[in-house]
């Protein structure tokens, strides 16, 4: 008796329920035990993996978020670069003896034509752009195809 006190703790001890467990040394589980008991491990290993998908996921969302906002001051840096190299190259301009005036104006001047021929090459790609033909035409056949039935 002292071995069947025994087991009987140290399955209780695992997490195992009454039901799975035999009732006497001649008596296994019924199929019904051995279902219930069987859909309760999934639901718990299931339960378990979902934990673990949130966990790693959060984790990854916090990696993420960081690069994210490291990237942003990176941008951030380099535009404040962009402006500094603007000032310096008006600067060096102005060491030719033209007016600081002037200077700053031709800067903006070649940032305009920068964004002018970029924004031509952009609308030019843009303008390039197809709806799906043949997705659309495979769509309408699997339409016909099936209303035909």
């Amino acid at each position: 008796m002292s071995d069947r006190t025994s087991t009987a703790s140290s399955v209780t001890r695992t997490g195992a329920t009454a039901a799975a467990r035999p009732q006497g040394p001649e008596e296994e589980p019924s199929i019904g035990q051995l279902v219930a008991s069987a859909s309760r491990d999934v639901s718990t290993l299931i339960r378990h993996e979902i934990a673990l998908a949130k966990s790693e996921v959060k984790v990854s969302v916090k990696a993420g978020g960081l690069g994210i906002g490291l990237f942003a001051a990176a941008g951030f840096v380099l535009v404040l670069g962009v402006i500094m190299l603007s000032v310096a190259i008006a600067y060096f301009l102005h060491m030719t003896g033209m007016h600081l005036a002037w200077c700053f104006l031709i800067v903006f001047a070649l940032y305009a034509l920068l964004a002018g021929v970029l924004g031509f090459v952009g609308y030019r790609s843009v303008r390039k752009v197809r709806a799906p033909e043949r997705a659309i035409h495979q769509a309408q056949e699997t339409k016909r195809a099936l209303t035909n039935r």
